[in-house]
């Protein structure tokens, strides 16, 4: 289908880890999309462990997912009965957070006799950015966040051929762990943007990953080593977390840039919760790409991108789910 005949409301649900994510958007009659709401549980009981723990994660989902989905309807001033389609995540992610949504959405979804469309996580993540601009194929795209550090080129919608990846952590993950070896906090990406504000970037030497290989993979645990090292001779938190931002930036867009040339594309976008990071955003606005970023809100795990994921599959014809559809761990998007 191209559009709708009436305009529809598409409930969007992720619970792939520790946030409890619902939203709705509305697909109109010429096909565009609107964010109609976008609602956020975010977890801090796993703040005390730093990193998420799994049966906790689990357990709040539960929890609070009743909550979140009158708040997110609430928002859209709608009534469930005006739901024309629910879509979940269904991995990758932590089993049990996951199953949490993905029965919950095929329920609802079976209850109002809509459509149901299990949603890859990082799908997800990529349409989060049609909230800005349509997105229109060909283009490369970028997913960066906690446990996620993708780059996808996008020849035709629907189509995601995976051209690098991280070979140790993500670069979230990197981040958070920084974070927490410098006393920081949790998550670790907004304490190491606030630090490196009042920091030296110049501080500690950071060698680039990766110099000089053919292809477009990631590396962070050489940098997660060299932090360590740099916090045991005595950097500074602020100074610590400037460097390390800087080197962390510098390799997410060089890698990107050879990427787009080698691929011929123009258009990137970049999505997960580190593009969130400001000095991420000016590096790439610095560059000749035409960069699209997720809107305020959708850069995190949250259900508008997921809802976002469902309307692309409504609009370019994609048959509904099976209600038997399970969650999924290890959920490759695209092959290498």
């Amino acid at each position: 289908m191209s559009a709708p005949a009436s305009p529809l409301y598409i409930l969007g649900i992720d619970t792939s880890c520790d946030d409890t994510g619902v939203g709705v958007v509305e697909l109109s009659l010429d096909g565009s999309v609107q964010v109609r709401a976008n609602r956020i549980w975010s977890q801090t009981v796993h703040a005390r462990y730093g990193g998420v723990m799994p049966e906790l994660a689990s357990r709040e989902h539960v929890e609070r997912i009743d909550e979140v989905m009158r708040d997110a309807l609430a928002e859209a001033g709608l009534q469930v009965s005006d739901l024309g389609a629910v879509a979940a995540t269904s991995g990758p992610g932590l089993v049990g957070a996951l199953l949490v949504g993905l029965m919950y959405g095929k329920g609802l979804a079976q209850a109002l006799n809509v459509p149901f469309f299990a949603s890859h996580h990082l799908e997800g993540h990529i349409f989060a950015a049609a909230s800005e601009a349509t997105l229109q194929p060909p283009y490369l795209a970028l997913v960066v966040s906690g446990g996620h550090t993708h780059l996808f080129d996008v020849p035709q919608a629907g189509e995601y051929v995976l051209v690098g990846a991280t070979r140790d952590d993500a670069a979230g993950e990197a981040f958070d762990k920084i974070a927490r070896l410098a006393g920081l906090g949790y998550p670790g990406g907004p304490a190491i943007s606030e630090a490196a504000a009042r920091g030296n970037p110049d501080a500690v030497a950071f060698k680039e990953p990766l110099q000089g290989q053919k292809g477009f993979d990631f590396s962070f645990s050489g940098l997660k080593t060299a932090a360590l090292l740099a916090h045991r001779a005595g950097a500074g938190a602020d100074d610590l977390a400037a460097s390390f931002q800087r080197a962390a930036v510098h390799v997410l867009v060089k890698t990107t840039r050879r990427a787009a040339e080698a691929q011929g594309r123009r258009t990137v976008v970049v999505s997960g919760g580190v593009a969130a990071n400001a000095a991420l955003r000016e590096a790439f606005a610095a560059t000749d790409l035409h960069v699209v970023f997720p809107g305020k809100g959708l850069n995190t795990d949250n259900g508008a991108m997921i809802a976002l994921a469902g309307a692309a599959a409504l609009r370019g014809g994609r048959e509904p789910s099976s209600l038997t559809a399970g969650a999924m761990a290890y959920a490759p998007l695209a092959a290498g």
